[in-house]
């Protein structure tokens, strides 16, 4: 089949330079995420009574729990004899603009720093960790396929070799053959889960539990993750012998934790709501008045 059926790619992943800083299209997207998220946590906020004040604290906790758990995540499951091995290597850990970030390590840090936001803020302000997963993991569906569209901007991450006419050619990493572009597949299932669950919240609210979101998130995401990784390259060189890659083992326990969270979220029956809405109050009926009988 002739080539001028695939995509050849061959973006160039800087955007643009100031002065010697390169500013990259991942970065613009990873930093499009956080925005995307506050706007929609500031709807959220105002519709349940929540103060506006905590965006703040929130988007500084999310973004510090994100950077520092994707990090480390790959740092630890994908290349520690590399960063645990030498000097050089430890203190490279700290350079995350030398690549390489997991989002099975930053969804773990996410759930440690919103367990603590929820502790820290949630008795005064009228919500617990369940009610905060159920909406960050909303905004954590658009920012993900924001970052994956990052990755296809840097050639990286992409799949298998294939036939099909959609197939990538990455001129910027030497390939020759087109590739499955996984970074797109997974972008439109998260773009598409972070519809569907918004648009539950504005309609269904009143008749989902807590922790329908955040449990129906945890199997759509990585749930797809878990399929896609069947068509991807593999990331690291001990991948190669494995069965299931360090993605799809990462993504088990993942999916295996949503489905508890429904099985949770369906036996307690608890409002999604921070602060359920009062009734309507039933006006009285006006005083029938009856003529005397003569």
């Amino acid at each position: 089949m002739s080539d001028l059926l695939f995509v050849h790619w061959n973006l160039n992943p800087v955007l643009f330079h100031i002065g010697s800083l390169g500013v990259r299209w991942y970065s613009l997207l990873f930093v499009s995420g956080f925005i995307i998220g506050w706007y929609i946590f500031k709807s959220f906020f105002k519709r349940e009574g929540v103060p506006t004040s905590l965006l703040d604290p929130l988007l500084y906790t999310l973004l510090a729990c994100t950077i520092v758990g994707a990090r480390l995540g790959h740092c630890i499951f994908y290349q520690p004899d590399y960063y645990f091995g030498s000097w050089k290597g430890f203190w490279e850990i700290f350079m995350p603009w030398k690549g390489g970030l997991a989002s099975h390590g930053g969804a773990i840090a996410l759930i440690l720093g919103m367990w603590w936001f929820s502790s820290y803020y949630g008795k005064k302000y009228g919500f617990d960790f369940m009610w905060i997963m159920d909406r960050l993991c909303i905004t954590v569906a658009f920012a993900g396929c924001l970052i994956r569209l990052g990755n296809l901007f840097n050639s990286e991450i992409y799949g298998d070799v294939t036939s099909l006419p959609w197939g990538f050619i990455f001129d910027l990493r030497g390939e020759t053959e087109p590739k499955h572009p996984t970074q797109l597949y997974e972008a439109a299932s998260y773009l598409i889960l972070g519809v569907v669950l918004l648009w539950f919240y504005w309609k269904k609210l009143d008749k989902t539990p807590r922790g329908f979101y955040f449990g129906w998130f945890l199997i759509g995401c990585f749930g797809m993750r878990f399929l896609i990784e069947f068509i991807k390259e593999p990331q690291v060189e001990f991948e190669n012998t494995m069965t299931l890659d360090m993605g799809q083992w990462l993504s088990v326990p993942f999916i295996i934790a949503g489905v508890c969270i429904l099985v949770w979220a369906y036996s307690k029956k608890k409002s999604s709501w921070a602060t359920p809405p009062a009734p309507p109050k039933r006006e009285k009926a006006a005083p029938t008045h009856y003529a005397k009988p003569l």
